[in-house]
Formats: structure tokens, sequence, C-alpha cells
């Protein structure tokens, strides 16, 4: 009678603690200069239903679409009633979503090990860390995990339902990110490795082609705009020759090889301390595990972590959140690193200590200091500052109703999503012959420009934008 609750209780327990802390206060970190980018994108097709594809500057449609039930649901119709919460749910609830496949992934290496394995990524602090934020990667390691629990559960059923699941999850990669095909082709070569030495499916050949079929079905539904725009479909191909143009030349963005595996390790920076050595040590234990005594599922979960881990070495163009790709990798060898333990309760004990010192570190990245300089998460991060500029913005327009908001600086996102509930916001980067305004947001460089060319007095503060990045607020004075 009690055995399903104690089978199934500690899983439950490791979804809640996965939903909890990737839903918790999701709008008090300042947006991201990307995520503001992406979440105009999303109230406008929410406002106005448009969404056109770009292929040199965004990713895939998937996130901008799955933002609009969320939306709907919470009750926002527009771009003004949009907030942080409704779009963070959207990679929030898709990290939850990959906390459940990897534990049916990990599931033949035993129920307790599948269920350490879902509680490591469940509180790993980057896999926290980045399904809090507005952008594609979340959404592209889940679907990347349920492509290789649908293939493999094809592979040993030979079912045409799981063929066309593992096609649809890699339609969804594709329109997701220009990376997909990276994952997809490393993901198959994995499976090869674990597979038993014969498909189960009668019409292997039949199953795989229309497993294809289903992936282009998805794909040209999103990347035409659900009909709409079929020019999507040509940029859709379009944007890989972009995507590995950036990759290789590394557009700003290089960082050394062994930069991912430090992310792994022990940092120390202005008396902070980011570490993640115990996690670290139970994958390198798993990764012996995999070989000696040889175990399939792990030895293919080598493959894949490897492989996917020498790639983005390899790769000059290097963002924090790409490590997230080696997080379930990391958390099913660890818990392979489990299983090499003789004694149960000495394992328990082990796992145990690796996800309270996991938490701790995701409590101090995600909710302490989600935007410090000093967080390796926090990439060129919005600094709370910007937080102050709906309420500057309000402020000066109770003083000069109906007045213009100038923004003048090269750089100045996330501004426009802080601004955009306002009618009347324009956008420089120089200095425009008429700088005059009820609020004027000029970058440093800019301010001298701008300064020159205002009529009447104002009141200059500041304001920071980026680390390292200062902007000079004009305000009229009052008389």
């Amino acid at each position: 009678m009690f055995a399903p609750v104690s089978r199934w209780l500690p899983l439950a327990l490791v979804v809640l603690a996965a939903v909890a802390l990737r839903t918790h206060d999701l709008a008090r970190r300042p947006m991201h200069a990307d995520e503001a980018n992406q979440a105009m994108k999303t109230g406008e097709l929410l406002e106005h239903g448009r969404y056109a594809f770009d292929p040199r500057d965004h990713h895939g449609p998937t996130l901008y679409y799955a933002a609009l039930p969320v939306a709907w649901v919470r009750g926002e119709t527009s771009l003004a009633t949009l907030t942080e919460t409704t779009v963070r749910l959207v990679p929030a609830l898709a990290g939850v979503l990959g906390v459940v496949l990897l534990y049916a992934l990990a599931l033949p290496l035993g129920h307790w090990l599948a269920v350490a394995a879902a509680a490591f990524m469940a509180v790993a602090p980057a896999s926290v860390y980045y399904s809090r934020y507005f952008i594609q990667e979340a959404l592209l390691v889940s679907f990347t995990l349920a492509l290789l629990l649908a293939a493999r559960r094809w592979w040993i059923t030979g079912r045409l339902g799981w063929a066309l699941a593992a096609g649809s999850a890699l339609g969804l990669m594709q329109s997701t990110k220009a990376s997909a095909p990276l994952f997809a082709l490393v993901a198959v070569g994995a499976l090869l490795v674990v597979a038993p030495p014969r498909c189960a499916a009668r019409r292997p050949a039949r199953d795989i082609f229309l497993g294809i079929a289903a992936a282009l079905f998805v794909a040209a539904v999103f990347y035409s705009s659900f009909g709409t725009h079929f020019a999507g479909l040509r940029d859709a191909v379009m944007t890989y020759g972009f995507a590995s143009a950036r990759a290789v030349d590394g557009s700003g963005h290089e960082k050394p090889w062994w930069y991912f595996f430090s992310l792994f390790g022990w940092l120390k920076n202005g008396g902070l301390v980011w570490q993640q050595v115990g996690f670290s040590l139970l994958a390198v234990a798993g990764l012996v595990a995999a070989f000696f005594p040889a175990n399939k599922l792990l030895r293919g979960v080598a493959v894949y972590t490897t492989l996917i881990a020498i790639a983005l070495a390899l790769t000059p163009y290097k963002t924090p959140w790409h490590v997230v790709h080696l997080v379930p990798g990391f958390a099913l060898l660890a818990a392979g690193g489990l299983a090499l333990i003789p004694s149960r309760p000495l394992a328990f004990v082990a796992a145990a200590v690796v996800i309270a010192l996991q938490l701790s570190q995701t409590r101090l990245s995600s909710f302490l200091r989600p935007a410090d300089a000093r967080n390796p998460y926090a990439y060129v991060h919005s600094v709370p500052d910007v937080l102050k500029v709906r309420g500057l913005a309000e402020a000066a327009l109770a003083r000069v109703p109906g007045g213009f908001i100038r923004v003048i600086s090269e750089e100045y996102w996330p501004l426009p999503w802080y601004l955009r509930a306002f009618p009347r916001v324009g956008y420089w980067t120089e200095a425009p012959a008429n700088c005059d305004g009820a609020l004027v947001i000029a970058s440093a460089t800019q301010a001298e420009a701008v300064r020159a060319r205002l009529q009447g007095n104002y009141r200059e503060s500041y304001l920071g934008l980026r680390p390292g990045f200062l902007c000079v607020v004009f305000t009229p004075a009052v008389p």
C-alpha cells in the first residue's frame, strides 16, 4: 500500500523543488538586454499577431509563441501589460520539464539513481539561473532530452508514435536555435552507443522517414509564423550561415577553451566563492563507472557529454548560458558516481551533501546576487539601476504631461522594455539637433553633446545601464 508513496514521493519533492527554484520572485532581477529585446518581440506578437523570423540577430520562434498561452492565462494582452514574470515563466516551465525528462531518461540506472540525477539538475546553479532567463537555452535543453528519450523508446519498442515524437522534438529544436543540429547529431551518435544491436521497428526506414517529415513540418509551422510569413522558411536556412560565422569569429564573445569547465570548478571573485567541486567529482566518478565496468547508458551519456564539451570548448564564441547543455550529462554521470559507493546509506549522504552545496550556490547566484558583476552567470548584465527608469519616466511626465522621453545612447537595451508603456519615446545613437524632453537619458559619451543642445535648465543625475556603462539623466529643473 505504501510502496507507491515511498517510490514517487521523492520524485514529487524533486519536481516541487524545481518548480519553486525556477518560479519564485521572477520579476526581481532586472532584465538583461537580450531578455528585453526578446520580450519586446513577444509583446509585438501578443498585441498585433505579427512575427517574422530574423536570421541575422535572433534565434528561433518557439520562445515567443510559447509565451502567448502563458500571457493569455495571466490576462495580459498587450506589450504594456506583459510582465517579466510572464515571459520568464516560459523557460522556467521548460526547465521543470527538463528535470522530469532527465528522470525518465535515467530510469535504466534504477529508480533512486534516476531521482538523484533529476535532483542534481533541479538544483544545479546554471540550470536554475538560466531557467529564470527569457532566452532559448532552457527550451533547447528540454527538447534535446525529449529527442533522446523518444528516439531511445522507438529503437527499443519499435512503435511509430515514438518515432513521430522524436521527429517533433527535433523540429522544436530546429525552431529554437541554429545550434540545434550539433546537439541532434551528437544525440544520434550517443544513442547508437547505448542502443540494443537491433532496432525493434518492423519498418525502420518508414519510421525514420516519417519522423523526419514530422520534424520538417513542425519547423515549417514555426518559421512560417503559422503560415503567415513563408519567407521565414528561406530565412530558417539562411540563419545557419550567420550562426556559423558568429561561432567561428567569436563576435566579441571569445573565451579560452577551458571556460565552461571553469564554471564547474572553484572561482573566487571579489570575495565571493562560486564552486561546484562536489558535483564535478561525482560526475568524474560516473565517467569512470561508464567504462569500468561498462554501463551502456552511462557510456552513452559520457560520449554525448564529452562530444558536446569538446564542441563548446573548440568554438571561439562562448556565452555562459551555453553551459546548461552540460548540466544534464553531468547530472546523469554524478548519479552514476553514486552507484560506485558500496553502501546505500553513504551514497544517500553523498547525494545530500552535493545537493546542499548546489543549493547554496543556487541561492547565491539566482536570489542573493543575480545581477552582480561577480556572478559568473550574470553576463554583461543590466544593473539594478535600470529598475528606476519606469519611475523616473512617470515622475517626469507628471511634471510635463504629454512630454517626450528621449534616449540618446549608442547602447540602450533594456530601456525599451522599461519604457514600453509610454507613448512618446524616441531612441537615437547620436545627439539630434533637438534634445529637449520631459526626460532625457544619454550615455556618458553622448552627454556633452546633449548638454550643449538642451534649451533651458536641466538637473542632472546618473543611471547605470551595465557594469562600466553609465548614463546621464537630464530632467527639466522645476521653476
